[in-house]
């Protein structure tokens, strides 16, 4: 996640994704340095449906956020992506919320996000993003990369998930 700009980013916009593959790993608080963590109603409701403990834990606040009615163009972008509806209410979050980012891991939703201008990034570019911060090492980052496939249901070509192990280990040496 490069920015080119000073500006600390404030508010993230979550899918279900993140929420429930963050906590299978038990990094949620790789998102405590930011203002706000806004969940979609719909979103909301499906984290409670798949993985309860994610949305009520106790080291991170996430709040429940009223969608706003869709733009016809944000509208015709979502059905043209044919997303759900907890990603098209985290779309029409983000268009209010204009210089926030948003988590999912879903292809399709970050196409869309890019699409209509907005900055989308997964549950591997928070473990990334992690580094940065200085809130893991590289080596930690690692081993959670590595734990995907076991400790959570994140769905992740083999392939790609050891070229990004392979990207990490050589940035850190």
């Amino acid at each position: 996640m490069e920015r080119t700009d000073a500006a600390p980013i404030q508010t993230a916009i979550l899918d279900a994704g993140p929420i429930i593959h963050l906590d299978e790993l038990g990094c949620l608080p790789l998102l405590s340095d930011f203002h706000e963590l806004l969940v979609p109603v719909a979103v909301w409701k499906e984290v409670e449906r798949h993985r309860p403990s994610a949305i009520s834990a106790d080291q991170i606040t996430f709040i429940k956020q009223q969608a706003p009615v869709l733009s016809s163009a944000l509208y015709a972008l979502c059905e043209a992506f044919n997303l759900d509806r907890g990603e098209r209410e985290a779309l029409a979050v983000c268009h209010i919320r204009a210089g926030a980012i948003l988590f999912t891991d879903d292809a399709a939703v970050r196409l869309a996000a890019k699409a209509a201008g907005v900055r989308a990034y997964g549950t591997l570019g928070i473990l990334i993003r992690a580094i940065r911060q200085r809130q893991r090492t590289p080596a930690e980052v690692i081993r959670m990369l590595e734990q995907i496939p076991s400790q959570t249901t994140l769905f992740i070509r083999k392939s790609l998930l050891q070229k990004i192990i392979e990207e990490v280990r050589a940035s850190s040496e």
